[in-house]
């Protein structure tokens, strides 16, 4: 019953605190920590029991590695070798010495103590990092992909971290047991395979231990989940899939390494296994809700008591970690040659501490590397950068990238060429109109704002121009009035309208092609002017419908016809619904028409079929049914 009474005080939380921070747009992550702390130290629903969970919910960060691991075939591992080794190896190396420097001089603190505290802060969260910039969609930007390449880093670093923290027990700590106050005992007590046997064969034990992952994931599981897959039992597989997560990590507790890197190493081995999707389905759940509760856990476990009685020195030390670890990744960003709004994001998302500090805090004070007192208040800290974060992550998102990209804009290029088409927008979409027009030995002047794609399309031939074609003035400097078309394809609904009602209004002449996002911006672009309007995805759906009915069965004939009934009946409906639409948006009568074309649609469909089916059986009897 207690249990279940935990369960339901932590659900709760959850699932109220949450959402509202999402709404908010503080994150998942600062919803989860807030809610820790009003269920913990605010309330008192919980008590001592939160840190015993915490270590069960620190698999989450194992399970993330694990999926992370999937998405990173070896290949894609080994072309990332120079950020990891020389972006990720200067930041891990720079900022445990400058943090110890610090400790060392400022407060008075033996060497070796320096030397564990700086390793301990120089890591990052990876899992408030990882989640944010998945939930933010900045995974593929310069910034996102470098703190990447630094946070597996940090988890490699835990390795030999874990080595030399017994190497820098000081006798005076003055702990007499191995509990730490952290609440983790230390990693290499349960080493039970280098146990048994000698020091100078450890090493050997280790090799063995890895090999084993990578042999076993490459030619051993293929095999279980091919044969588990056979049973069609979902849970089955959904076991098998927590099996291979747990027992990697066992074993690499077993050897006295991390649980985490373990993990992922079994993700990259597995990431090129037909059997990858299905892992990442059965996995994820796991790993979301593990997640949330360490979260959970992290907010509980801080002492308020502390931070009340000491918030000046708490918050002091907190910021104090978050500004030398911005500063260290600000100037080693130059190495990867970072700028502006991605350099400010690398520097701001891994400037916290992370939730590696807990295990090795605990580690530390376990072996007498670091003293009770001193890991509480550090703990604490780090708890508090880890608060901090996600509202780190907000001042980038509200007020600091806004600001980088106004004052960071280069200058518009200077437009000394006319041509007979002037296309704005070369994107995924303007591209390949650009390229069949100018390959066909038509002059596009072309017009787009990312200066990333403006360089490569030179680097393969094409060239265009930078800047913005919503400005009137460098809309003109194309030459727009002596050409003969416009094709608007820019990615932006409103700005796409906007753009081709002011040419439609400004220069009559010329005739205007433009990209549709759906079918009503295709009402919307009518209405603003445009002479010709092609769906962005339409066609191409229309093929790919195509193929997926002949891998069904159906003949290439039949399918083509299929097709083309298909779109024939679409721009039917598409001349029906104009009728229907407005301004002022989708009314009952319109939904009615919409209804009443699917109906038809159907139908047409199904005589399609008969016809086919009347057509095979002539041929098979030389006269009809």
């Amino acid at each position: 019953m207690e249990i279940l009474s935990s369960a339901l005080i932590y659900l709760v939380a959850a699932v109220i605190a949450v959402p509202l921070a999402q709404r908010l747009g503080l994150g998942s992550v600062l919803g989860y920590l807030i809610a820790g702390l009003l269920i913990g130290p605010v309330f008192g629903f919980i008590g001592s029991e939160a840190a015993n969970l915490q270590h069960f919910a620190e698999f989450g960060v194992v399970m993330m590695l694990f999926l992370v691991g999937l998405e990173l075939r070896p290949s894609m591992l080994w072309d990332m070798r120079g950020q990891l080794i020389g972006l990720g190896g200067l930041q891990v190396l720079s900022s445990t010495a400058i943090i110890a420097i610090i400790a060392h001089t400022a407060f008075d603190l033996p060497w070796q103590q320096s030397v564990a505290v700086g390793m301990v802060l120089a890591l990052s969260s990876t899992a408030i990092v990882l989640q944010t910039l998945g939930e933010k969609g900045w995974f593929k930007t310069a910034g996102g992909k470098s703190s990447f390449s630094v946070l597996l880093t940090q988890d490699i670093a835990v390795i030999p971290m874990l080595a030399i923290m017994p190497l820098l027990a000081v006798s005076d700590t003055g702990q007499t047991n191995t509990s730490s106050a952290a609440g983790t005992a230390d990693p290499t007590q349960n080493a039970i395979l280098l146990d048994m046997v000698p020091d100078w064969a450890q090493i050997f034990v280790i090799i063995a231990a890895i090999a084993t992952i990578v042999i076993g994931g490459r030619y051993l599981m293929r095999p279980v989940f091919r044969y588990i897959a056979k049973t069609h039992l979902r849970e089955v597989f959904t076991a098998a899939a927590l099996l291979l997560v747990i027992s990697t990590a066992l074993l690499m507790v077993a050897i006295g390494l991390s649980p985490a890197l373990g993990t992922f190493l079994a993700g990259v081995v597995l990431s090129d296994s037909e059997y990858r999707p299905e892992l990442e389905n059965d996995i994820e759940p796991f790993k979301g809700l593990l997640l949330g509760l360490f979260f959970l856990t992290v907010g509980a476990g801080i002492n308020l008591n502390l931070l009340i009685d000491e918030p000046a020195t708490l918050f002091g030390i907190a910021f104090g970690i978050m500004a030398i670890k911005a500063a260290v990744l600000f100037v080693i960003s130059s190495t990867a040659r970072m700028c502006g709004a991605d350099r400010t994001l690398f520097s701001l998302g891994l400037s916290q501490a992370g939730e590696f500090a807990f295990v090795l805090f605990g580690m530390a004070v376990g072996v007498g590397a670091l003293p009770g007192d001193l890991v509480q208040k550090l703990t604490l800290a780090v708890a508090l950068t880890m608060m901090l974060t996600p509202l780190a992550f907000l001042l980038y998102e509200r007020v600091l990238a806004p600001r980088i990209v106004k004052h960071s804009a280069r200058d518009a290029d200077v437009i000394d060429d006319t041509g007979s088409v002037v296309l704005a927008g070369i994107g995924r979409f303007g591209q390949i109109v650009t390229r069949l027009l100018a390959t066909n030995g038509h002059r596009v002047v072309v017009l787009d704002h990312d200066p990333e794609v403006i360089e490569n399309l030179g680097r393969i031939g094409f060239r265009a121009y930078y800047g913005d074609a919503m400005r009137p003035d460098l809309l003109h400097n194309t030459g727009i009035e002596n050409a003969k078309l416009f094709v608007a394809a820019i990615d932006d609904r409103e700005k796409l309208t906007s753009l081709v009602a002011h040419v439609a209004k400004h220069y009559p002449n010329v005739r205007i092609l433009a990209r549709a996002i759906d079918r009503l911006h295709v009402f919307e672009l009518e209405n603003a002017g445009a002479h010709f309007i092609e769906r962005e995805t339409f066609e191409s759906a229309l093929n790919l419908g195509r193929d997926a009915l002949i891998e069904l069965g159906e003949t290439p004939a039949r399918a083509e016809r299929k097709k083309t009934a298909f779109r024939k009946h679409d721009f039917e409906t598409l001349d029906k619904l104009r009728v229907r639409w407005n301004d002022s948006g989708v009314d009952k009568q319109f939904i009615d028409t919409l209804r009443s074309q699917n109906a038809t649609l159907i139908e047409i469909m199904r005589n399609e079929q008969e016809d086919s089916n009347a057509g095979n059986n002539t041929k098979g009897n030389g006269k009809p049914d």
